[in-house]
Parts: structure tokens; sequence; C-alpha cells
């Protein structure tokens, strides 16, 4: 497994950006691929993007695609959701999440993943 660390989030009004990132450790970061979910209070963490280990290519939640992007740095063992356009309801705890992968497979479930981060709060004010 890999530790995972979130930072970046904060307070941001509609139409602004951020950029959050997560540093891995433990483990070789570029044969794991990255996923991004956010959970609001009562509700169940949500999917929001992948990237893979080997080509990045990436796959988005349709309520997000188009503002978000999901990068990553492997030399760094960082990975990166970058926000635009944010809107009041794309308020959430963010997570990034890592699982070991060997194939161009884009996972989606929370249950796909097997390392978290602690989260981290975005807040987007109208």
């Amino acid at each position: 497994q890999v530790q995972l660390v979130e930072s970046g989030g904060g307070l941001v009004q509609a139409g602004g950006s951020l950029r959050l990132s997560c540093a891995a450790s433990g483990r070789t970061f570029s044969n794991y691929a990255m996923g991004w979910f956010r959970q609001t209070p009562g509700n169940e963490r949500e999917f929001v993007g992948t990237i893979t280990w080997n080509d990045g290519s990436t796959y988005y939640a349709d309520s997000v695609k188009g503002r978000f992007t999901i990068s990553r740095d492997n030399a760094k063992n960082t990975g990166y959701l970058q926000m635009t356009s944010l809107k009041p309801e794309d308020t959430a705890v963010y997570y990034c999440a890592a699982r070991p992968s060997y194939g161009h497979v884009w996972y989606t479930g929370v249950a796909d993943f097997g390392s978290w981060g602690q989260g981290t709060q975005v807040t987007v004010s109208s």
C-alpha cells in the first residue's frame, strides 16, 4: 500500500480555481492507478475522476467533465486535481485514492481502491 496525503483545499468563490495535490509514499507510485473522490455530509463518497498508471489517460464523472483535470508526476510521487469554474455544489471533502494497476483500466468505485488520503475540505461560496 501507498500512504497518501492531500493538500490544497480551501475556500474559493464560485467561478474560481483550486489545485489539490496528493503526495504518495511507501511504494512505487508509478505502478498505481489514482482516483479522486468527494463526499458531503450524509452522502456516499462520489467518484470524481481517475488516471491510469502507465499512459496517464483520464476519465471523469459527468458533473466535473470539462472543468476538472487530473494529472500526475510519477517522478515526484504526486498526483493533482486541477479544479476550475468551481460551483457551490462542488463543496465537499476531497479524497485521493490509489491502487496497484498493471494495465489500461479506469477504476471508478470506492471499493476499487485500497489506499486513501485523509481528505481535504473544498468550500465554494456563491
